[in-house]
């Protein structure tokens, strides 16, 4: 097949192309940088050097595609959320005007709940074309932002925690159940795909880091909302983004995430926090 995908070389893009040319697919892989250009190309994959806000380009770059993975880079300086929803309507117009038929969204596991931003219902104007929304909980990979809070705080805080149980996933994981997704015989239609590598109450995920790190003590700190908002707007996120990640937050604390989860089948990926833990602590103590 000739698949198109977005996100650059992102922690799920870069493994996701590796697995759909190891398949024998014709990947072209979408980045802003043209620098990424020969990286891109050592994997075996067509660079495509622009914007997806690009909609002349982004038509170009789909024509002719049997399947796009399409995500939405989050700027978390922005302070207009309606430039992502502009991202998604390209994303529509460019496969609607292109003809393609098997179309595979990055949504999130909350961010068809939410209030304030719908990245999913742009894709109900795509009639008759398989749609895949794949909805996973937080990356492993987020931990990474949390290092300056767990070294200066000495705990994880945030408005959910605690024993709040959570879907928590390795990026490569979701990579493999996409490319799987992608192969799989398409039906019409609009589809929730949710992965999992490994559920874990907050408590547990804060032990496992610690542990590996020396912090055998670290903690998942629950605080209100607002003083998330507040801390997340000082640390340089726009007022519009933090709002929204304390929106999401609190869905993942209020129980309403885990009760839509857990109508569904997800998909189980293989690497275990324990495993990311090892190399998150390796990473901790040289930066």
């Amino acid at each position: 097949m000739k698949i198109v995908l977005t996100g650059s070389l992102g922690h799920i893009s870069q493994p996701l192309t590796t697995l759909l040319v190891k398949a024998g697919h014709q990947v072209t892989l979408i980045s802003t940088d043209p620098h990424k250009k020969s990286r891109i190309l050592a994997l075996g994959a067509q660079p495509a050097i622009g914007s997806i806000g690009d909609l002349p380009f982004l038509l170009q770059t789909f024509n002719g595609a049997d399947a796009v993975y399409c995500m939405n880079p989050l700027d978390f300086s922005s302070r207009d959320l309606d430039a992502w929803d502009n991202h998604m309507d390209h994303y529509v117009q460019a496969i609607r005007a292109t003809g393609i038929r098997r179309v595979i969204v990055l949504s999130g596991w909350v961010a068809h709940l939410l209030q304030s931003y719908h990245p999913e219902k742009k894709f109900e104007a795509l009639p008759g074309v398989s749609v895949t929304f794949v909805r996973p909980g937080p990356f492993y990979s987020n931990f990474y932002h949390l290092k300056e809070m767990i070294r200066h705080q000495g705990n994880i805080v945030s408005n959910y925690g605690g024993a709040d149980r959570i879907a928590f996933v390795a990026p490569e994981d979701i990579a493999a159940a996409i490319a799987a997704e992608i192969e799989a015989p398409a039906v019409t239609g609009f589809k929730p795909l949710y992965v999992v590598s490994d559920e874990l109450t907050c408590n547990e995920a804060a032990q496992i880091i610690g542990e590996a790190i020396g912090m055998p003590h670290l903690q998942w700190l629950t605080v209100p909302g607002e003083q998330v908002k507040q801390g997340l707007e000082a640390s340089g996120v726009s007022p519009e983004v933090a709002a929204l990640l304390v929106e999401m937050q609190e869905i993942m604390h209020n129980g309403k995430a885990q009760q839509d989860y857990h109508l569904h089948q997800p998909v189980r990926g293989k690497q275990k926090l324990s495993d990311f833990a090892r190399e998150y602590a390796t990473w901790y103590h040289q930066n």
